[in-house]
């Protein structure tokens, strides 16, 4: 007789359903095409003007050969002339159509991502309901701008930080080329092997786009110029000052200067000095936290990234709608990981995002005119950005720093809790 024993039982692991969150994506998705093509008209002004005009004549001007010098509008790093090339690649659509396609498919990678990594262990699909979420609640502005093209980019690279930080690097240093800010997603790779295999390969990739941008057109660096010269615009925080004092005979104004809506007039300077001051401030708040950091876990390269944008998001001199994409993005990282913390920053940006709408395009006539209305959800907005920011570094600070230097005595684990801990699951 067989005394053998039985096998034992593995546990039943459920796929996760994936209709619920495909079919809101495809709905929500719809209506924001529908909005960006004018099907449905959205109170304000027409966001989709800067595709239809600014990214088309870059786009006309790039294909001779060179960069827009003369166009005081053009202040992105020479690799953004990439995405504004991209509709090319459609050729049986008119470039505006085709560019609100390409945005699509970088949102439909963006959720392919999160689902696909939301099935691993320790990892959750909190990432993927976020960004479902988060898109069309920013309104048209999500698919009528190349941030969520770049977006996509970091996405990927923070995604693949665990596994790969050669490409985590290589990844970053493209995206800096393409917008700067994703240079920032470096700031929290591990001490060590992560940060050797990272940082090297990042300059690298920066350094060979940049000097192929160069070599490929002339103008690849006057973006540097027109970038300087940039105010403080109405959107900004430091703008609150100017909002305030215009109900107090504040004699200056809002006005169209250099692409965007800035504050011109007396003491304006002082302001924006200001703004790259806190900006400074922030960075070193950032490198201090890097020498003090002990302790990194899956989620705290994402967590860093994070904050990291968030504190140069919010101190900015310039805070337009489409930022709030690059948050929701990372946003979505974290809350993909178990073991972040970052969950209620991840809310506050998300409540932050849905308020944007409000501020641009809905009510920006009364956000230019500093009117009650303007005032009121322009200060929620960067109120909630300001709230999320100093959360989310007191939680990064207090997980990594001083969580990490107590003292306790090591008790050893049951192999249970030990993988539960190695994967990241509470």
């Amino acid at each position: 007789m067989d005394r053998r024993l039985p096998a034992p039982r593995r546990p039943d692991r459920r796929p996760t359903d994936l209709r619920l969150p495909l079919a809101l994506w495809g709905v929500s998705r719809i209506v924001l095409l529908l909005c960006v093509l004018r099907v449905v008209v959205v109170p304000g002004p027409d966001v989709a003007v800067e595709v239809d005009q600014i990214y088309r004549s870059w786009f006309d001007v790039l294909k001779t050969g060179t960069y827009p010098e003369s166009d005081v509008t053009w202040q992105y790093p020479p690799g953004a002339a990439l995405p504004i090339l991209a509709p090319a690649l459609l050729p049986f659509l008119d470039y505006t159509a085709g560019f609100f396609a390409l945005a699509l498919l970088c949102d439909a990678f963006v959720l392919g991502l999160f689902l696909h990594t939301g099935r691993r262990p320790g990892r959750s699909m909190r990432g993927a309901w976020l960004w479902v979420a988060a898109v069309p609640l920013l309104g048209p502005t999500a698919y009528a701008r190349y941030d969520i093209m770049v977006t996509a980019v970091a996405v990927a690279a923070l995604l693949c930080a665990i596994r790969s930080p050669r490409l985590l690097g290589a990844l970053a240093g493209f995206g800096a080329i393409l917008k700067v800010w994703p240079a920032l997603l470096l700031v929290g790779t591990a001490n060590g092997r992560a940060t050797w295999r990272s940082w090297p390969v990042a300059a690298g990739a920066a350094s060979g786009v940049l000097l192929l941008c160069a070599l490929w057109m002339p103008g690849s660096l006057t973006f540097l110029s027109y970038q300087s010269e940039r105010g403080t615009e109405v959107e900004s925080l430091g703008a609150t000052v100017f909002h305030v004092a215009r109900h107090f005979g504040w004699e200056g104004g809002a006005r169209m200067n250099y692409g965007s809506m800035e504050f011109l007039g007396p003491y304006v300077s002082w302001v924006t000095t200001a703004s790259m001051a806190l900006t400074v401030a922030a960075f070193g708040w950032l490198v201090l936290w890097r020498f003090r950091a002990r302790r990194f876990v899956t989620s705290t390269t994402a967590d860093a990234a994070f904050v990291a944008v968030l504190l140069f998001t919010t101190t900015s001199r310039v805070i337009s709608p489409q930022y709030m994409i690059w948050l929701v993005g990372l946003a979505a990282v974290c809350l993909a990981y178990r073991s972040s913390r970052m969950r209620r920053p991840a809310h506050l940006v998300l409540w932050a995002t849905a308020v944007t709408q409000f501020e641009f395009p809905v009510w920006f006539s009364h956000v230019t005119q500093s009117d009650l209305l303007g005032m009121a959800v322009l200060f929620l907005r960067n109120g909630l950005l300001v709230v999320a920011t100093l959360s989310a570094c007191r939680i990064l600070w207090r997980h990594t720093v001083t969580e990490a230097g107590t003292v306790r005595i090591p008790v050893p684990a049951a192999p249970a809790e030990r993988d539960k801990v190695l994967t990241g699951s509470p």
